[in-house]
């Protein structure tokens, strides 16, 4: 959908705010260390085959103890084994997984980020002011289970895509946009890290950059290109992208806003009701071309 130039506008201001707002984000070089080496290559359509520009991980350190002492990001990490990575494969989700989605839900409605972006729903008549009624909106956003492939059960939802990522027929990786979940994938050595993605002739991104465009092979298929937030809380990601599904009834959402330094082009695939994909694309840091 074209955006008018009020609606980007207050988008971004709203998701500023929320920027501003988590407290729960990471600080590069402190909590954790990341390492860019490489530009990534170009990968045809269909090839599993990627130059390695990075012959080292791309988190070089993460403070695990003080992403396991932050609430959210505990309840998040519990819930990145809970998925059968293949599409057309069922899921079957047990009431522990259950209980889970429901503590990660929980935990992220009592932060700071997740209330401004209720209120900000609520004021635009797009989500009901109860937060139980509330709470029931986002999980039908992110954890109900649907078909992506039409053989076979309910294989798929929002979270699974986005943050835990899914391998289609063997050969192709969906998703898997969080940074978490790329960081704990890399250390079990599932993930390989083949170098950033930028456009040629531009500017080197940095490495205290809160938003990556990468390149990785995962369960030894490649992702010729993944766009993720770095450091941020799972509550800033959930928020951000629910408000954009919800203010569109577009199939695909883009939308070009500036937060903090970084000029994104946020991009949201509905599912029916709920989250078929979303993610960053970096544009610009710092007013850098990149």
């Amino acid at each position: 959908m074209a955006w008018s130039q009020g609606e980007n506008q207050e988008l971004g201001e709203v998701f500023n705010q929320l920027w501003r707002l988590d407290v729960n984000r990471l600080r590069p070089g402190i909590d954790y260390i990341i390492s860019l080496q490489g530009r990534a290559g170009y990968v045809a359509q269909g090839s599993n085959y990627a130059r390695d520009r990075a012959g080292a991980p791309l988190f070089t350190y993460v403070n695990e103890d003080k992403l396991r002492s932050i609430e959210t990001y505990n309840h998040f990490i519990n819930l990145l084994d809970n998925y059968e990575t293949s599409t057309g494969v069922a899921e079957t989700v047990t009431s522990e997984e259950l209980h889970e989605n429901k503590l990660f839900l929980d935990a992220i409605l009592e932060t700071d980020v997740m209330k401004c972006a209720h209120e900000y729903l609520v004021r635009k008549r797009q989500s009901p002011s109860d937060p139980a009624q509330f709470k029931k909106q986002l999980y039908d956003i992110w954890f109900r289970l649907y078909h992506r492939e039409r053989s076979g059960g309910e294989d798929s939802c929002g979270f699974e895509h986005v943050f835990v990522g899914e391998t289609k027929f063997g050969r192709e990786i969906m998703g898997l946009h969080n940074w978490v979940q790329f960081y704990l994938q890399e250390k079990h050595k599932h993930v390989d890290y083949k170098g950033y993605k930028a456009r040629a002739n531009k500017d080197t991104p940095d490495e205290d950059d809160h938003v990556l465009n990468l390149q990785f092979s995962w369960k030894g298929l490649v992702k010729p290109v993944g766009g993720s937030f770095i450091g941020v809380s799972p509550e800033f990601e959930v928020a951000l992208f629910t408000i954009l599904f919800l203010v569109s009834t577009e199939k695909m959402t883009t939308v070009t806003v500036k937060v903090d330094e970084y000029l994104l082009e946020l991009v949201v695939y509905r599912h029916g009701r709920s989250i078929g994909t979303s993610f960053p694309k970096l544009i610009s840091s710092n007013n850098r071309d990149l």
